[in-house]
């Protein structure tokens, strides 16, 4: 079976425009989420979120998006394009738009890009009911169609970069990056491609979104006055989680094909796995069944016989009482209690919150940076642990380790579980 590895990663997140900037500020332990500024939250119990910033700025004015093509696009696309453009530019290949540009150049008909998506351009939505309701059909933008629909994130990718491969969309809830990476996967195991671009966008921090999940109940909505604070995974005062925004695009090749052109690598992209919890439309099943299920399936499709080589899981940690215990749970079926508790876990979401479809890729591309760098991010706001959730969280500071293997899980509504394993290459 082909070897798959990550060659280039780009990132639009709550805690830096670009690649080197989130990892900046994951190192220095600074987190992203603040007073929601996107729209007036005061009708709202939860008023805090991870939100981009500056990214119009950063991403037009370094050329990573055009203006003109920008203004017909829904944000998810933007962020997914901008993050896409300098993954491409990341793993050192060409502008294939431009004659003469530097870098190396693949057979454009065997790159394919696979986005997951969990909403889309919903807020392109939002703002066409509004016009269809206050002025009739007739005054509908004639592109309020392609900029809504979450295909078109993948689309306006292919066309930035020029693939010409399979460019498909993945939407599994908070596990559809996952499983558009898993996808990804295997595609170049099938010999369908020689190169992916594959990862996830979001961008939903709008008062529908924040308003349907806040009468979910799934919300933070104790820390509106330190939002910092408010994203506390495996706290015993955790309250709910944090909405954030972004995109995280990963390159992935076949083994063969980086070490031909002599590209750098961040990790092996070794193992995916996924089920269905087949238990609640929202909640997890409290047995850890699924998710116990996926990291094994994950495992074994990587050839991970020796579980004592994993030496870091990112976790899906998204501050909330019942997936907390949950995975905690999980970890130790799989790992056994003891091996459970040698491993550093970490959810990262204080730093750059809960992208919703565009989590997984993010914290995936986190967790091939910190195996390349031999570094575990920290889990912010580790202060009054829960006595039942007794793992080793990675509280507060980062630590220095080789990581052999590592373990992301991201795990979503419908019962969606998508895990993928990571090896040092």
């Amino acid at each position: 079976m082909k070897k798959v590895v990550i060659t280039g990663i780009g990132m639009i997140t709550a805690v830096g425009n670009g690649k080197d900037a989130t990892w900046a500020s994951i190192k220095a332990a600074k987190p992203g989420i603040g007073r929601i500024t996107k729209f007036d939250a005061s009708r709202c119990t939860c008023q805090v979120a991870a939100e981009v910033k500056g990214f119009e700025e950063y991403a037009i004015g370094g050329g990573l998006l055009d203006r003109r093509e920008a203004r017909h696009m829904a944000e998810f696309t933007k962020y997914a394009v901008a993050a896409a453009v300098e993954a491409w530019k990341d793993a050192g290949f060409a502008d294939m738009r431009k004659e003469g540009s530097e870098g190396f150049r693949p057979d454009m008909d065997r790159v394919g890009t696979m986005l997951g998506v969990g909403i889309g351009g919903i807020e392109v939505t939002g703002e066409s009911f509004k016009t269809l309701f206050d002025r009739g059909p007739d005054r509908l933008s004639p592109l309020a169609i392609p900029e809504l629909i979450s295909n078109e994130g993948a689309g306006n990718i292919a066309i930035a970069i020029g693939a010409k491969g399979p460019a498909q969309v993945v939407t599994t809830a908070c596990a559809s990056s996952s499983d558009a990476l898993g996808f990804a996967l295997d595609m170049i195991r099938a010999g369908r491609a020689d190169v992916m671009i594959a990862g996830g966008a979001e961008a939903t921090i709008i008062e529908f979104c924040v308003g349907g999940f806040m009468k979910e109940k799934a919300l933070a909505t104790r820390f509106n006055d330190a939002p910092e604070k408010s994203c506390r995974p495996f706290n015993a005062d955790r309250d709910g989680f944090v909405m954030g925004e972004g995109s995280a695009i990963l390159i992935l090749e076949s083994e063969d094909h980086a070490r031909a052109r002599g590209a750098k690598v961040y990790a092996e992209l070794a193992g995916y796995g996924a089920t269905c919890d087949s238990y609640h439309i929202t909640a997890p099943d409290p047995s850890g069944d699924g998710a116990v299920k996926a990291i094994e399936i994950a495992l074994r499709d990587a050839g991970v016989a020796d579980r004592t080589t994993v030496d870091y899981i990112n976790a899906h940690g998204t501050s909330t009482h019942l997936n907390d215990s949950m995975e905690t749970k999980a970890f130790k079926r799989v790992f056994g209690e003891d091996q459970a508790k040698k491993i550093n876990i970490s959810s990262t979401k204080p730093f750059h919150g809960h992208c919703l479809g565009a989590t997984g890729a993010i914290e995936a591309a986190i967790t091939a940076m910190s195996i390349r760098e031999g570094w575990v991010p920290p889990t912010l706001n580790y202060e009054n642990p829960d006595p039942e959730l007794d793992l080793n969280y990675t509280p507060n500071q980062g630590v220095a380790r080789d990581i052999r293997v590592a373990v992301s899980t991201s795990l979503g509504f419908g019962g969606h579980n998508g895990v993928l394993v990571f090896k040092k290459a």
